[in-house]
């Protein structure tokens, strides 16, 4: 049986993780953090490819061409996760389960967080739990895949 592959996108912002605001993300660096996702994806059997980007477009185009190589996503969209239509529509036209994941909970943080347009077209949504919010999306996605 063929290795399933997992795409996890990383959205605006997510480079500066152990950087940025440290007392919401923490301390831990991007690059470290990313280790750990691939590693834990291979402890559940999966390839994991991990794409960031600033860019929404990007991510878009990233989305688009899974579709093909890809068993499963996890997104942490980052604030893009709020208003970005068009990376709902990009998830919804792909035939491949998404888990949407982020690090704080979006909940407890300011009111223009709690809603969150990607999520419609989500299999599910993990919220903070900070790095362990993409071990538990790739648990669910072994589950859903």
């Amino acid at each position: 049986m063929a290795t399933k592959k997992i795409l996890v996108l990383l959205g605006p912002n997510l480079n500066l993780t152990g950087v940025r605001e440290k007392s919401i993300y923490g301390e831990e660096t991007a690059d470290s953090i990313k280790s750990q996702i691939v590693e834990y994806a291979r402890n559940l059997g999966f390839d994991c490819d991990i794409y960031q980007s600033n860019h929404e477009g990007d991510l878009i185009d990233r989305i688009q061409a899974a579709r093909d190589c890809f068993s499963g996503a996890v997104i942490n969209a980052g604030a893009l996760t709020h208003y970005s239509y068009a990376l709902r529509d990009a998830i919804a036209s792909v035939c491949i389960p998404f888990v949407e994941v982020h690090m704080s909970n979006i909940y407890a943080r300011e009111d223009f967080r709690h809603k969150s347009v990607i999520a419609p077209v989500c299999a599910g949504q993990i919220a903070g739990f900070g790095k362990n919010s993409y071990f538990l999306a790739l648990s669910a996605l072994k589950e859903l895949i």
